[in-house]
Parts: structure tokens; C-alpha cells; sequence
């Protein structure tokens, strides 16, 4: 071990507040890039009592999916509402957060060494959990606090940068959306009236739906020679050696995780667990493919699953090719412009987190 290292157990503790005078309804998840979203379950009838009440500057992780996907998610509330976690899930806080800075321990959780380390202590279930006792014997790097606050600052600015690219790309998805309502659900540019020459079709009229295959190989972190994303049901996994597509496509969860749309217009392998869309109306496609009631589709018992003859089926209007062409020329110009964005945003991620790794071993 070195100088500087210790065991996460001697700066952390578990805490457990609960919801029990149910004076909170606000559910929140976390996802594999480790920062809280709105819940995904279904919590209607749930007793919320039951739920733990978490505030700013604690964190939360689940345990139970590590396995399965190769990171723990984890994250740090930073929100001045509390709000409600899974009874299962781990809630924690610092002891003293003048020895360990919590915004410095969230970096530390965000590398992916951390992550590799929780995949090789998950359990032999279907899932691959972790222990809490696991996660309080790896060792964290814990430098003079000063340094640690350093660290974040030179950190927060290019976080900062992403942030602002995050942004602009919410505000151009947003008008895409406005676009596709007015054209295609509202009909603003056509007087309110849906034009005749219009039809009502099914997806697979104007896309292909396939299956992904299994990887060729385990994934690693990119490098010079594994550099083609692996594309899992919510996210890239990681990287590989051999493509399965090099033309455009959208991919979606097929099992596990649905509701996720991912673009890619680059060579790419898309794993077993999900499914992958053609279509020469690629933007058009996309927005149906946002909108899709994934849960109503659900044909999995241990877990969800949706099938290709089910997203074929898919219910869709058809608007004439002219006007189709025209939207995918205006909206595409849109999201090339996204797509610039995400490319500049992904550099500062491999700036930022080399910068980490510099700090962090001096």
C-alpha cells in the first residue's frame, strides 16, 4: 500500500434515515455513470416508509448490479431537497470531511480502476452484487486535504466546460422535439390538418430492426488497438477489437435496461442485450424511438425483455418522402451539431480524467 493509501472503512459509515413519516414522495435511482435520476420503478402502492431519506452530501450506491454491469453505481447528492433511495441500496456519509473531501472521494469513485476493483469483489449470483464490507476494504489515496481541494478545483473547471456543452445540447434537442411535434403531432406547418397523402404504418416500413451478437472478445479501456465501442443496453462498455455495424445506427436495450436511445455514426459492436435500427429517415426514426412506452412492452419475468417482431410492430405515422427529406435536412444540421458537441465533450472527459490520474499519484 502506499504512504498515502488507507482503507475506505476508516473515513466512511453506513447511515440509515428513513422515510417513516412518509414526508417525502420524491424517488430517485442512480445510474451506471453514477449520478441520481428521476426512479425508473414502479412505486405506485410501494410504502414509502420503508425508503431511505437521503440529503446533500451523503452518497448512495446500489450493490446488486455490479456484476452484470462492470460499474457500481454510485453518486453524491448534491441537492438541497432531500430526496427518497431504495431501502437496498447503501447510504453513507463521511466522517470527518476534514480529513477526506466528499467532492474528492466522488472523483475517486468516478475512475475506472474503482469500478474494475467492485467487479472483481461481486458475489457468484446471477447479478453479481458487492458487500459493504467490500467496498469499505479498498483502498482510497487520502493526500493532505489542501491537495485534495486542489484537486477538485483544477477538476470543477474542465467539469465545468462539460457541463456547458451538456447544456447547449439539451437546449438543441429540445428544439428538434418542437420541431417533430409541430410537423408530426400537432401538424403546424400544414394548417393543423394531417395532409392525405399521409398513412398509418408500422415501423418496419420504414426502418430495420436486428439483433446485436456477443462481443468477440471481453472489452477493455480504449486504446490503440481495442478503439471500437462496445454498446450495451444503456451505455458504451467499453471497447473492442472487431465491428459488427460501421453504418448509422440507433441502438436500444433489448434486455435489462430499456427506454435508453443511442446513436452512433461510426464502426461500432452492439452486444446481445440489445437491438439496432436502420432506417434512410434516421432522424425521424429517433424521435419515435424517443417516445416509445418501453415498460408497456415488457415481456421479461426476472427481467425485462423486448423483442424485434415487438418494436417492428410499433404503431407509426408515415408522412410523404419530400417531407420526411426535408426534416431529416433541417434536423440533421441540428444534430451534426450535437454530435460535435458530444466529440468535444468526450475530450475533456479523457483531459479531465488524466488530469485526475496525474493529480491524484503525486
Amino acid at each position: 500500500m502506499k504512504s498515502n493509501y488507507n482503507v475506505l472503512g476508516k473515513y466512511i459509515r453506513l447511515v440509515d434515515t428513513r422515510n417513516k413519516d412518509s414526508i417525502m414522495d420524491n424517488v430517485v435511482g442512480i445510474n451506471i455513470d453514477k449520478f441520481f435520476m428521476p426512479s425508473v420503478a414502479n412505486v405506485l402502492g410501494t410504502d414509502l416508509s420503508k425508503y431511505k431519506l437521503i440529503t446533500k452530501g451523503k452518497f448512495a450506491c446500489n450493490p446488486m448490479h455490479v456484476g452484470r454491469d462492470e460499474r457500481l453505481p454510485v453518486a453524491l447528492y448534491e441537492e438541497e431537497e432531500p430526496a427518497l433511495v431504495s431501502p437496498a441500496y447503501f447510504m453513507f456519509e463521511i466522517i470527518d470531511n476534514n480529513v477526506l473531501d466528499e467532492n474528492y472521494l466522488m472523483m475517486w469513485f468516478r475512475r475506472a480502476e474503482f469500478d474494475r476493483i467492485c467487479w472483481l469483489h461481486t458475489d457468484g449470483s446471477v447479478r453479481g452484487g458487492i458487500t459493504w464490507d467490500d467496498i469499505c476494504r479498498m483502498e482510497v489515496p487520502v493526500p493532505d486535504i489542501d491537495k485534495q481541494r486542489k484537486i477538485v478545483g483544477a477538476y470543477k473547471i474542465v467539469e465545468e466546460r462539460i457541463k456547458l456543452k451538456r447544456k447547449i445540447n439539451d437546449n438543441l434537442e429540445k428544439q428538434v422535439s418542437s420541431i417533430y411535434q409541430a410537423w408530426f403531432e400537432n401538424f403546424t406547418p400544414f394548417g393543423g390538418v394531417c395532409p392525405c397523402s399521409w398513412k398509418q404504418g408500422s415501423l418496419a416500413d420504414i426502418a430495420t430492426i436486428t439483433s446485436g451478437k456477443r462481443p468477440p472478445m471481453k472489452s477493455t479501456e480504449k486504446t490503440d488497438t481495442f478503439d471500437i465501442p462496445l454498446v450495451g443496453a444503456a451505455s458504451v462498455m467499453g471497447f473492442t477489437t472487431e465491428a459488427n455495424y460501421t453504418n448509422k445506427i440507433l441502438v436500444i436495450g433489448r434486455v435489462g435496461t430499456h427506454g435508453v436511445v443511442q446513436r452512433f455514426n461510426c464502426p461500432c459492436w452492439a452486444s446481445d442485450n440489445t437491438l439496432v435500427i436502420t432506417s434512410n429517415f434516421y432522424e425521424y426514426t429517433y424521435q419515435i424511438l424517443q417516445r416509445i412506452d418501453y415498460q408497456s412492452m415488457n415481456r421479461g419475468s426476472t427481467q425485462p425483455l423486448i423483442t424485434q417482431g415487438d418494436i417492428n410492430k410499433i404503431a407509426i405515422l408515415i408522412p410523404d418522402q419530400e417531407v420526411l427529406k426535408r426534416f431529416e435536412t433541417l434536423v440533421g444540421r441540428l444534430m451534426a451539431q450535437c454530435e460535435v458537441n458530444l466529440l468535444e465533450s468526450s475530450k475533456l472527459a479523457e483531459l479531465r480524467d488524466l488530469l485526475l490520474i496525474r493529480l491524484m499519484s503525486n
